[in-house]
């Protein structure tokens, strides 16, 4: 390939990878404000979230677009090849994490039309190592950071010792607060939506580890591409 094509290749990539950390910050923050309205039983913030998700498929769709024309005009081969396939695998991780954060919101806006519901500290504590690691498997994306996304892969074992704690407390629950069994099961499907979120993270950790090295990750075993 010579100089100019070469040069457009790389442009392209760079506003591709600006592309996908603004994806990637507004599905964040999309997360963070779902949870948000979980506490404080904020319909309009959980409404919001919601609303949102249409920006977050828009963006998604025109950086899917994006990565097909590179492939299509430029044809990149080696660390570039890997950077698009790796961010159409990304794109698609962080949607779902976008459809998540909604689901969070949904469950929100059920709670806040219910009386006050007691919800154990676990929820919240569980939400912040989840936002931890999808906070690092963004960073690590854009540092180009393999042991930081490592460290997402390690802590994906903490976030499922959670999900399974919170379900215990929700067996115990609904079968003593038998009038509360509709918001305790919202509550309970907000624990198995934070499990998919830290799942999609570990994906995108995953992903990354590729894209810096060309070996293909999958339930923490590494194989030679």
């Amino acid at each position: 390939m010579n100089r100019v094509p070469r040069m457009r290749l790389r442009r392209k990539c760079e506003l591709l990878k600006e592309n996908l950390i603004s994806l990637a910050v507004t599905v964040e923050e999309s997360f963070r404000s779902a949870i948000a309205a979980i506490r404080s039983r904020d319909k309009e913030l959980a409404a919001s979230v919601i609303e949102g998700d249409r920006e977050i498929d828009r963006i998604e769709i025109e950086i899917e677009e994006t990565c097909l024309e590179i492939l299509a005009l430029h044809q990149p081969v080696a660390l570039d090849l890997r950077l698009i396939t790796g961010a159409l695998q990304i794109i698609n991780q962080l949607e779902r994490i976008g459809d998540l954060a909604v689901n969070i919101a949904q469950a929100a806006v059920i709670l806040a039309s219910e009386s006050p519901l007691d919800i154990p500290g676990e929820y919240y504590f569980m939400a912040q190592r989840v936002e931890s690691m999808l906070k690092k498997a963004i960073k690590s994306f854009v540092n180009e950071d393999e042991a930081l996304a490592a460290e997402v892969l390690a802590d994906d074992d903490e976030v499922d010792m959670m999900k399974h704690k919170l379900h215990r407390n929700f067996e115990d629950r609904v079968n003593v607060e038998l009038n509360r069994r509709h918001a305790l099961t919202q509550l309970f499907l907000v624990s198995r939506h934070l499990e998919r979120i830290a799942d999609h993270s570990t994906n995108i950790a995953e992903d990354v580890i590729y894209m810096i090295t060309g070996e293909i990750v999958r339930h923490g075993h590494g194989a030679s591409k």
